[in-house]
């Protein structure tokens, strides 16, 4: 029974991934209260802020396979360690930021480039090289949940800075906070998982040939588009609530509660996710999410809205969030093998992103044409509809063997 349970470096990668996703995540979860303070003080209108997290999203997405590939290629522990610097510099010169054009430079650029290389993909893929096959979902389902416990204490956190020292005073405490990834990433140098008598002469496969495999094999983009739906789900629901929620008479503590709700929660459903994603088929479970998601956006919005539908709905939400996430990354293990898993998983990412930047533009639009959020409510049930659908045609089947 050895071979099931977790080695010692595999456990100090667990908690040195965790601390880091953590903070990562944390910090990122609560940019959305700097959009108030920062326009008011700037002038600006809210759109200057919302494009600089919209092209934050871009960046972070579009940047992913190619930070996915250094970390395959380099360590995972020099990728997040420059990442963490990257972050610490990023949220410093957020600080300073007095225009659109340095909010875009610090907010956009640098801190997209950084949660590139400090977030799921690089984390989750280093875990996953590391831990047997067997247990590589739970372990992924592990660091995803504490990622999540991140999102859940800096969002009541940052608002506490914010309220006592003020924008920038809170900027320089989360830089300091973001500098611990450094010494951190040094805990991430766990060994790759070797199945014990198996070959040393199998044909290594290049970049290109793994790329080649990836391209032409069906089910990994039918993936990518299951990834896509999440994307744009839960970015819509977590930019737009509280504007949903103030338009119908609800105040801002309503929808802040809502989000940590939804944070909370997210550490059991990402930990009980891995957890099952070990026992049973993962395509599966995805199309069950999925199909959850649909079914609680349609009774939040048949229901009577109240302070107890709302929390309900967080509650519910929050199991299912990122739940996607150890199910995704460990179907991209097992099609693939573990060797080019940060550039592969970087790819399906990218399109999560994508998902990402239209759920919470179109959000936007919707509002502004038609003054509710109506069509995009429906927009995402399709979509949760077509999430379940896209699953059928997942096979997590190996293609590439380790």
């Amino acid at each position: 029974m050895s071979e099931t349970r977790f080695s010692k470096p595999l456990i100090y990668m667990l908690i040195g991934s965790a601390i880091i996703l953590a903070l990562s995540l944390g910090v990122r979860h609560g940019f959305g209260l700097y959009l108030v303070p920062m326009s008011d003080e700037f002038s600006w209108g809210h759109n200057v802020f919302s494009l600089a997290i919209a092209m934050q999203n871009l960046i972070w997405g579009a940047a992913q396979p190619f930070t996915g590939a250094l970390a395959d290629k380099y360590g995972s522990k020099i990728v997040v360690a420059v990442g963490g610097v990257l972050y610490t510099i990023g949220l410093l010169l957020m600080g300073g930021s007095s225009t659109g054009w340095l909010l875009n430079l610090s907010v956009g650029l640098i801190l997209g480039l950084a949660l590139s290389a400090t977030s799921f993909s690089v984390l989750l893929s280093a875990v996953g090289r590391a831990a047997p096959p067997e247990k590589r979902s739970l372990a992924m389902g592990i660091a995803s949940a504490a990622g999540s416990f991140g999102q859940f204490i800096m969002l009541p956190s940052t608002l506490l800075l914010l309220q006592n020292f003020g924008w920038s005073a809170a900027l320089v405490v989360s830089a300091i906070l973001i500098a611990m990834i450094v010494p951190l990433a040094w805990m991430l140098k766990a060994p790759a998982f070797v199945v014990p008598n198996t070959s040393t002469n199998q044909v290594q496969l290049s970049f290109k040939d793994i790329l080649v495999i990836a391209k032409n094999h069906k089910p990994f983009w039918f993936l990518s588009l299951g990834f896509l739906v999440c994307g744009c789900t839960v970015v819509f629901i977590g930019i737009h609530i509280p504007g949903y929620l103030n338009d119908h008479g609800f105040n801002a503590t309503t929808g802040t509660v809502f989000l940590a709700l939804v944070g909370l929660f997210n550490i059991v459903g990402t930990y009980t996710a891995g957890w099952l994603g070990g026992k049973y088929s993962k395509p599966k479970l995805l199309m069950g999410l999925y199909g959850l998601r649909g079914i609680a956006i349609i009774a939040f919005l048949m229901l009577p809205l109240s302070t107890f539908t709302i929390y309900s709905f967080g509650v519910v939400m929050g199991l299912l969030w990122l739940s996607t996430v150890p199910l995704t990354n460990g179907i991209v293990a097992n099609m693939f093998g573990i060797k080019y898993l940060s550039m592969l998983s970087g790819i399906v990412f990218f399109t999560h992103q994508v998902g990402s930047f239209f759920g919470g533009w179109l959000g936007g639009v919707n509002h502004d044409v038609t003054g509710n959020y109506d069509l995009i409510w429906l927009f995402s049930i399709i979509l949760s509809v077509f999430g379940v659908l896209v699953h059928f045609f997942v096979d997590e089947k190996a293609v590439v063997h380790d």
